[in-house]
């Protein structure tokens, strides 16, 4: 297990990241215009102009549950510095396994799932953060 200091060492790198404009670009994308409804809704995304900017915010946030999973950041440190990844794990939450089965990626957000499932009252800030997110895309 990491010490608190590298704990913080590696959130701050992750911060850096977040900052840099490409990701920045995409990920103000998935939260504000990514809506699926169905995963047809997901491999559309994927199939389209966009597609990069999805990949790149997916794959960047189950790279980092999985620093979360595998012990290298501590679970309530990562709680208290990256509600932004509940925000955009609640886009497909509700339709995670059907859209494993239809891009065939079966492991998909699987750590992000993990991180999510043990996070202290995820259901409920997911439920509210959904709220909020309609009203971003009205």
């Amino acid at each position: 297990m990491s010490t608190p200091y590298e704990n913080a060492d590696l959130l701050m790198r992750l911060y850096d990241f977040r900052r840099e404009a490409e990701l920045r670009d995409a990920r103000n994308w998935v939260i504000r215009s990514f809506n699926p409804n169905s995963p047809e809704d997901y491999t559309a995304a994927l199939a389209s102009e966009n597609s990069a900017k999805l990949r790149m915010v997916m794959s960047y946030w189950d790279m980092a549950a999985a620093f979360v999973v595998h012990g290298a950041i501590a679970a309530p440190m990562f709680h208290a510095t990256s509600g932004e990844m509940l925000a955009t794990f609640c886009k497909i939450e509700h339709m995670l396994e059907e859209v494993r089965e239809h891009t065939g990626q079966g492991n998909l957000l699987s750590h992000v799932e993990e991180v999510a499932a043990e996070w202290p009252g995820a259901t409920e800030r997911m439920a509210g953060l959904r709220e909020y997110l309609a009203t971003l895309s009205e």
